[in-house]
């Protein structure tokens, strides 16, 4: 049995978060390697603080060979494991030199080949799946390694040769198209109404998929030309944020303004986004205020030419200041406090405004009345006897990157287990690494959709407040039905 779910499984949006959760999930596995390129470039250069013409040379590898090729295998590897991302990455060698080698570009401008390895990446590892599913099971015994190797090999030389001579042309032009447009909004003042679409999108989890997805690499594009970009601060400003947590801290109510205050430090200094998700959610006429926030961002990043080395991950504002380019330390802080003012004073207004209910400001009462329009209101509760039927050894967390929220939402339920005497195992993963291996499944209830599309045969518990939500303390109590007394020290 499974808790009552927000949308049907097939839903549009169910379809944009897996695209999206799948274009992030390769690219945040590799956050580190690009910090590492954004620190090098920084430092080393001609024009950083301590330039080294040795270590400057790894600057340009790292950027058009190694990232792509890192991405090309992360995007392989998650559609056919190992052996997939090992073709994926040699194909995309095909593309990422068609696009940025001199001998090959000749008067057209090369490109640094982030979309392109991540189409190369995941397409031969498919097409590398499929294949050996036509002789799976008949091969003659002994001869298995060598089909196994050809087979893989051939693969990867013909898509290397076809990304090179096929896909390069297509992906040059649509950089052109990309870059021109980025360049057309910010030499127009018009890319303030990019908020319009990220922050309404950013609270229905579709975050990492905008940023890692689509604004970084055309952000290590722009960067990688003038050293810096602002399409990194489009959806990682925690301004907004901020905002419209405090206005809850100051005019919320309930469970809301009682939490608001913890959740925005978590946000803003540990950049977990997803945190004030459920807030805005609760009272969707707060998107309005998020919007102009945003666009207040966007405005002030712009105008005091603000931009980023390298991705923040997470958005905190310490990895903003960390990657903020040299001499827009004070315009960075000026585009998030001023964001998250706006947004303050918005949230202020429309939280004073509109019909008021008896519960609003309560996280709890908005789910349970969200849940009874949809009839299908439900609790964890109603669960225990069909969760007693085999005891609890493993829980686990699961949002769409596997780390920030779940990771956090993971560590309260830990310590309420522990506390309750119980040895069991509560783990965090992005929903996109699920197996049908565990008991219960914890995921917020925008994202228990696709989680039990992963995991049919666990017990889906859907929860609206990564910090404080009851039904942490019902886990709880499902743990004591079936697992029985608790263990004594």
């Amino acid at each position: 049995m499974t808790t009552a779910v927000t949308a049907k499984p097939g839903s549009t949006r169910v379809a944009v978060q897996k695209f999206g959760t799948f274009l992030s999930g390769m690219i945040m596995p590799n956050i580190a390697a690009i910090i590492a390129w954004g620190i090098i470039t920084a430092l080393f250069i001609e024009k950083g603080p301590f330039p080294n013409a040795a270590i400057a040379t790894l600057v340009g590898p790292i950027l058009t060979y190694l990232l792509p090729s890192l991405i090309a295998y992360t995007g392989g590897r998650m559609v056919y494991d190992t052996r997939g991302g090992v073709v994926g990455a040699v194909a995309a060698m095909g593309v990422i030199l068609g696009c940025s080698d001199p001998t090959l570009l000749g008067d057209r401008p090369g490109s640094t080949m982030f979309l392109g390895a991540m189409i190369m990446g995941p397409l031969t590892a498919w097409l590398m799946k499929k294949i050996d599913s036509i002789w799976d099971g008949k091969i003659a015994p002994g001869f298995e390694m060598l089909v196994d190797n050809f087979s893989a090999g051939i693969l990867a030389a013909v898509m290397a040769v076809a990304s090179l001579f096929l896909l390069s042309p297509v992906m040059l032009t649509i950089m052109a198209w990309l870059s021109a447009g980025v360049g057309y909004l910010i030499a127009n003042g018009l890319l303030p109404l990019t908020s319009v679409f990220i922050e309404p999108a950013k609270v229905f989890f579709l975050n990492n998929a905008i940023n890692h997805g689509v604004l970084t690499p055309l952000g290590i594009e722009m960067a990688a030309k003038t050293g810096k970009s602002v399409l990194f601060l489009l959806e990682a400003n925690p301004g907004p944020g901020l905002g419209v947590l405090m206005a809850y801290t100051f005019f919320g109510k309930g469970a809301a303004k009682a939490s608001a205050p913890g959740a925005a430090i978590i946000h803003f200094f540990g950049g977990i986004h997803e945190i004030y998700f459920p807030y805005v959610l609760m009272k969707p006429i707060l998107i309005l205020a998020m919007i102009a926030g945003g666009m207040t961002g966007v405005f002030l990043n712009v105008a005091l030419n603000v931009g980023l080395k390298a991705p923040s991950a997470p958005g905190s504002i310490i990895a903003v200041a960390a990657q903020t380019a040299d001499g827009n330390y004070l315009g960075m802080l000026t585009a998030v406090l001023g964001s998250a003012a706006v947004t303050f004073v918005v949230a202020w207004l429309l939280l004073k405004v509109g019909k008021k209910d008896a519960d609003e400001g309560d996280l709890s009462a908005a789910t349970a009345e969200m849940e009874a329009l949809k009839g299908k209101k439900s609790s964890v509760a109603g669960y225990l006897t069909g969760a007693a039927t085999r005891p609890i050894n493993t829980i686990v967390f699961a949002c769409d990157a596997g780390m920030g929220s779940s990771a956090m939402g993971a560590s309260v339920l830990r310590k309420k287990i522990q506390a309750a005497g119980f040895d069991v195992k509560v783990v965090n993963k992005a929903i996109a690494n699920l197996d049908d291996s565990y008991e219960v499944v914890v995921s917020h209830q925008d994202l228990i959709d696709r989680a039990k599309q992963k995991t049919p045969s666990a017990v889906h518990v859907a929860v609206d407040n990564f910090i404080g939500s009851p039904k942490y303390d019902e886990v709880v109590e499902m743990v004591k039905q079936a697992n029985g007394a608790p263990k004594t020290s």
